[in-house]
């Protein structure tokens, strides 16, 4: 034995820290791997909140460039103020050259300084310049050239174009340099303008305040769940079913109701639906399925979603913004009471593009909201609420509206869409006192018109 381990046993010593090394070899790599890991995700992170938060800061921008009520503007502001700072300290967070990022940061500090200063000036209830307004327009459009760059570096980053290790090394510097490739000009063009303020600091229109705690609209006596299905056949249509089984009571939601899984007959796709139990209402119905060739406009969709609507008893409701994604067009619909849009009462309808099949349907603002309302009759006109607006605003379309705030109250305005350069808006003037409520930024795309 003793000769056994003389002659083997350095082998053996040699073996064993060999093997030691290999496993410590492991271990520290794997440690690295969940370190890189954890760092990339911690880079991610800051990174999307770094585009967030300028993509908010602009739409802001652009709502503060017309407005013209000293405690709106003031608001406005605020929230601009609040957004560039938020959005720099996301970007101090990134690991790319601060060299290169240092036009994009100059840029945040600018607008948070700014805005800052001009959201005093607007709480002491002194109107912006001009020149003031001219400002924040600038402003606005450098954010876009901003929020461009950073969305084309985003989408070199979800593509594998690039990689965080990249970016830490020398072409990190040349990619913050894109982003930051803000005209230095343009900079200096509108620096003295912060010399007096030295050590100072969007799936349609009002959807998500849908959510009154009085349900206005959810009328009637509470059903049992036998009366629930029953009401589900009838609003899908009995000779679509195969089989309906129940999913039980969500008791908790915002509208408590019956909920049941429909098998539909000649086809493989299932839908979901929910029944009040008071009153015994649809508040949802949905289900997904490919969408073949399109072959329908979604001005026909349109139509086919109205006669939809007028067959459930749903009358007077008028289209207001729309989506299309994957041959499915997502249509809201308010309600109108004589010529008055009213907003909290939402409907949303899913309809194929393919043979306008409704596919999907959703009332949580109508229940929520939806009444008869004592419409003022001393309003006043116009022309004069025409006139608490940014006159540079060439306005397309006008009309009186009902429009809720998030304190579950609605305010009753004139509405005023228009445009200012290539932005396009929509201004709400108080109806009954001229003050300007709120201001939301229409965006125009391909597949449909939002706002935010």
């Amino acid at each position: 034995m003793k000769n056994w381990l003389k002659q083997y046993g350095a082998t053996i010593v040699v073996l064993a820290i060999l093997i030691a090394a290999i496993v410590l070899g492991v271990m520290l790599y794997n440690n690295n791997q969940k370190y890189e890991l954890a760092m990339e995700n911690s880079y991610n992170y800051s990174f999307y909140e770094f585009i967030n938060y300028v993509d908010s800061m602009e739409t802001y921008l652009a709502k503060s460039a017309i407005s013209t009520s000293a405690e709106h503007g003031a608001e406005t502001l605020t929230y601009v103020w609040r957004e560039a700072n938020l959005a720099e300290t996301y970007l101090s967070q990134i690991p790319v050259s601060t060299e290169g990022l240092s036009n994009a940061s100059k840029f945040l500090n600018q607008v948070s300084d700014y805005s800052y200063a001009l959201s005093r000036k607007n709480i002491n209830n002194e109107e912006l310049s001009q020149e003031e307004l001219d400002n924040l327009s600038k402003m606005h459009e450098y954010s876009i050239q901003l929020k461009n760059a950073l969305n084309e570096l985003s989408e070199e980053l979800n593509n594998g174009t690039i990689s965080w290790k990249e970016l830490t090394g020398k072409k990190g510097t040349e990619l913050a340099q894109q982003v930051s490739n803000i005209s230095q000009d343009s900079f200096d063009s509108i620096e003295g303008t912060f010399d007096d303020y030295t050590g100072l600091i969007y799936d349609g229109a009002f959807s998500e305040h849908m959510t009154s705690r009085e349900r206005k609209g959810l009328t009637g006596e509470e059903i049992e769940e036998e009366s629930a299905k029953e009401i589900a056949k009838k609003f899908i249509g009995e000779d679509k079913i195969q089989e309906i089984n129940s999913n039980g009571f969500s008791e908790n939601g915002n509208i408590p109701s019956y909920d049941f899984h429909i098998k539909l007959k000649n086809t493989e796709n299932e839908m979901d639906i929910s029944v009040a139990k008071k009153g015994g209402h649809v508040v949802y119905q949905n289900y997904n399925r490919d969408i073949q060739n399109e072959t329908i406009s979604k001005e026909e969709a349109n139509e086919r979603a109205l006669r939809f609507l007028q067959e459930r008893g749903y009358t007077n409701m008028k289209e207001t913004y729309y989506l299309t994604q994957e041959g499915i067009v997502t249509i809201n619909y308010a309600y109108e009471q004589n010529g008055v849009i009213c907003y909290p009462d939402l409907i949303k309808i899913k309809i194929a593009l393919d043979d306008g099949e409704i596919l999907g349907f959703e009332s949580t603002g109508y229940l929520n909201c939806h009444t008869t309302r004592n419409l003022s009759q001393n309003i006043i006109s116009v022309e004069e609420a025409r006139g608490k607006i940014n006159q540079n605003l060439e306005i397309t379309n006008q009309r009186l509206a009902i429009i809720p705030t998030e304190y579950d109250t609605e305010i009753y305005c004139w509405e005023f869409q228009g445009k200012i350069k290539d932005n396009e808006f929509l201004v709400y003037i108080n109806a009954e006192t001229g003050k300007e409520e709120d201001i939301l930024v229409i965006i125009n795309t391909p597949n449909g018109t939002l706002t935010t």
